[in-house]
């Protein structure tokens, strides 16, 4: 039994850690044991840590101007110039020729094309403008950190658990084992002072 010792000690050591880590997300709810109130400490502190967590999003990770500068790309924007032709020149063969059949006996392809050209033109300088503009409503509308707060806020215990698992599983498992290895140390430690 004495030589047992850094084993028992080993699983003490990962044992007292699992429980740890246990209760980082239990129990869910409050409950008292002898007196004293216990919850786990994301459930406890779910709110504090999603308002953390939008204030870093909104400040340091997610700003509408890098959101402004990638949409506003002129390389973005020209990903968009093909189906805008393709709907010009829709509304210029056909819906055109439905809505006016007077204007349309009268006009050629060559004017057609013309028309078409000058309408790309115009499209090419209020495209940035026209999306710029509509950025900028959208960062005085949304709240990122409003919107992150809330939704973390409003996660289950159980979704909070599983992302943070999912995140961290090696690591928690990590610490369990350093847990069992000092422990086992400790053991040997102990058994060698009784030695003495």
């Amino acid at each position: 039994m004495f030589y047992l010792q850094p084993f028992i000690a080993a699983f003490t050591g990962w044992f007292t850690t699992w429980i740890a880590i246990f209760m980082l997300f239990h129990p869910r709810e409050p409950k008292r044991f002898f007196g004293i109130t216990v919850q786990g400490v994301f459930p406890k502190r779910q709110k504090v840590f999603a308002a953390k967590l939008g204030a870093v999003v909104a400040n340091e990770l997610l700003h509408f101007n890098d959101i402004m500068q990638h949409i506003t790309d002129p390389d973005q924007l020209s990903g968009l110039k093909p189906a805008i032709e393709t709907h010009v020149e829709n509304f210029l063969q056909i819906k055109l020729k439905e809505k006016l059949p007077v204007i349309s006996m009268f006009v050629g392809e060559g004017t057609l094309q013309k028309i078409k050209e000058g309408l790309m033109e115009e499209i090419d300088l209020l495209l940035p403008e026209i999306i710029g503009k509509y950025a900028n409503n959208l960062s005085e509308k949304i709240d990122i950190e409003r919107m992150v707060t809330e939704k973390v806020s409003n996660f289950s215990s159980d979704k909070l658990e599983e992302i943070l698992a999912a995140v961290m599983s090696k690591e928690f498992r990590f610490v369990e084992l350093i847990g069992g290895v000092l422990g086992f140390v400790i053991g040997l430690i102990q058994m060698g002072l009784s030695f003495l």
